[in-house]
């Protein structure tokens, strides 16, 4: 299964855009590309501990480079998520204030990092702050950091194997089926073949070829990581007690890394058997299979803009007041592996036309930037949510 023709002309636009936007040395490129896999940081161990992610991590591919427009003009800087950056350039490129945006686009971790060292305007994250991060942000601005969520979206788990793609051709089935068990099992280097009897029985009309499997995770501290580990946290009891969840974690020997969504993306691209995962976007970009997902009520569900907003749809009622919560059980129609993307903003200590700008931005990307979200695979904030979190924009500098 494919993305739309709209959705593959729009990712091609975004493509040009990203080598039009980026930083004066030209360097950027195509933030959905993959990048060189040899310039991807792998590595059996990924993390020494979930601490990690408070440092701030080397860039990908992207490098210091800004994702958008004019350094020396820009209004705001921010940085953080390369699972939210095709949206990012479009909110950038098409935003109605005309507010002028350096996004940096160097992952979660280093977002936060660079968030609570307030070197950035905003940070842009999909792994809330925790207890202690949000007592650190008081100290350090003498005020709140506000979790502002923009947009919700999917992690899929994608493939290379021609092989695969021959046998599920040859089936007449759309895409391969995997589940929880399966998805960690692969991770924990417990299930090494496509014709491993677990997948077999998931898939019991495909003759699934014998390849050799290779897991490709994250290397860097990433919201991608946090939302893909904390679903295999929640659903498979030996992964929640070996790996758990976090932006990083100990990844088992025998899995390799690769640095930014693009990074995962080269590797998986590299060697028939890998197996990653990715923000859908670069998964389509970058043309990898994509997965189907067993939900919560045993329902296989392939990755697409109406399964993916099922799933924030079914927990909106329950967001908490600090709008810090994790997407989990999605079930009914829903693809079960999705998560929210957070810009980070302060309460106070704005110069007022930087909170104005950053209030301008972010009001417009939550109330006219959902057909962009839409469009690239993002569910947008609607409805009742919509007015909850323009509220959560109105705090920006409001305690000063």
């Amino acid at each position: 299964m494919r993305a739309s023709t709209r959705t593959v002309a729009l990712l091609a636009t975004l493509a040009l855009l990203g080598s039009a936007c980026a930083a004066d040395d030209g360097d950027a490129g195509d933030p959905l590309a993959a990048s060189n896999p040899d310039d991807a940081d792998a590595s059996d161990d990924a993390a020494d501990d979930d601490d990690s992610d408070d440092t701030a991590e080397e860039p990908s591919e992207l490098g210091d480079d800004a994702v958008g427009v004019g350094e020396e003009s820009a209004d705001l800087l921010g940085a953080g998520a390369t699972f939210i950056t095709p949206l990012m350039l479009e909110w950038i490129r098409d935003n109605e204030p005309g507010i002028q945006v350096n996004y940096q686009s160097i992952g979660s971790g280093g977002g936060i990092a660079q968030f609570l060292e307030e070197s950035v305007d905003f940070g842009s994250t999909e792994r809330y702050l925790t207890d202690e991060e949000v007592e650190d942000a008081r100290e350090i601005r003498g005020c709140d950091a506000i979790h502002i969520p923009d947009a919700f979206g999917a992690v899929v788990p994608a493939y290379n194997d021609p092989d695969l793609d021959a046998a599920l051709q040859a089936a007449g089935q759309d895409s391969l089926i995997l589940d929880a068990d399966t998805i960690a099992g692969i991770y924990l280097t417990e299930i090494t073949s496509w014709d491993d009897p677990a997948i077999a029985e998931l898939n019991p009309d495909v003759e699934l070829p014998s390849t050799t499997l290779i897991p490709v995770h994250r290397s860097d501290g990433s919201g991608t990581t946090y939302i893909f580990t904390t679903y295999l946290d929640d659903e498979n009891a030996q992964w929640a007690e070996q790996i758990g969840n976090g932006s990083e974690v100990d990844w088992p020997a025998g899995t390799i890394g690769g640095n930014g969504n693009e990074g995962v993306a080269a590797e998986t691209q590299q060697q028939p058997g890998a197996v990653g995962y990715l923000s859908i976007a670069y998964a389509i970009e970058n043309d990898i299979p994509m997965i189907s997902v067993v939900n919560a009520d045993g329902e296989a569900i392939y990755p697409t803009v109406e399964s993916v907003a099922a799933g924030p749809e079914t927990i909106l009622d329950t967001i908490p007041d600090d709008f810090r919560y994790d997407i989990l059980g999605v079930g009914g129609d829903g693809f079960p592996i999705v998560g929210t993307h957070w810009i980070l903003a302060w309460e106070c200590g704005y110069d007022e036309d930087v909170a104005d700008s950053l209030k301008d931005f972010l009001s417009w990307a939550v109330t006219d930037g959902d057909d962009l979200a839409v469009d690239l695979l993002y569910s947008p904030v609607g409805g009742d949510f919509e007015q909850r979190v323009l509220g959560q924009i109105e705090r920006i500098n409001a305690a000063e």
